[in-house]
């Protein structure tokens, strides 16, 4: 099994949800059978032979998602361009590096970022730029740091911890940025 998201940050979106794709029919069917709250098919029957979920996506919502694949060509060239924009604007600044794709990868732009020096020039970034107006996020807090998970099991992450503090989200809709 394999999923995707829909949320609505994403290129493709229906305003949340997702989908799960698997390689085979009968994987697909318990995939659906698990959504759809685990009822057995019966006319008037309400049984269920599993713990299931609720977990359709709505007919609408959906419509919305195949729209967005249809334009799905245009969303990447236009992140593409918001891209390269990017790393133009930061080539040479320093203290921030740009984060391009891999040279021997495609990347689908999702989303852009910068890494900063330090900490504390990321934080500095992060207040001059909500200033201006510009919505510009930290990376997301590394799941080991977060409360919820402070007796899990976790080991020393010192480079996710290092990229956590230094990195910078950048606005990154498919919108065509204006010169």
């Amino acid at each position: 099994y394999a999923i995707l998201s829909f949320n609505g940050n994403k290129i493709v979106t229906t305003g949340g949800g997702g989908a799960v794709v698997c390689k085979s029919r009968e994987l697909g069917r318990r995939a659906k059978h698990l959504t759809t709250t685990a009822k057995i098919p019966h006319s008037w029957a309400f049984q269920h032979d599993d713990v299931g979920y609720n977990f359709r996506m709505p007919n609408l919502n959906a419509a919305l998602g195949v729209a967005q694949m249809e334009r799905l060509d245009t969303f990447l060239a236009q992140k593409r361009e918001v891209a390269l924009k990017y790393a133009g604007f930061f080539e040479g600044m320093d203290g921030v590096r740009f984060v391009k794709e891999p040279s021997d990868c495609k990347s689908n732009f999702w989303l852009n970022a910068i890494e900063m020096e330090s900490k504390e020039k990321r934080d500095q970034l992060l207040q001059f730029a909500h200033e201006k107006g510009v919505h510009c996020r930290p990376a997301w807090e590394p799941m080991h740091r977060l409360s919820i998970y402070k007796n899990s099991f976790s080991t020393i992450l010192p480079n996710t911890e290092d990229l956590a503090d230094r990195l910078v989200n950048l606005p990154s809709s498919a919108k065509r940025i204006k010169e």
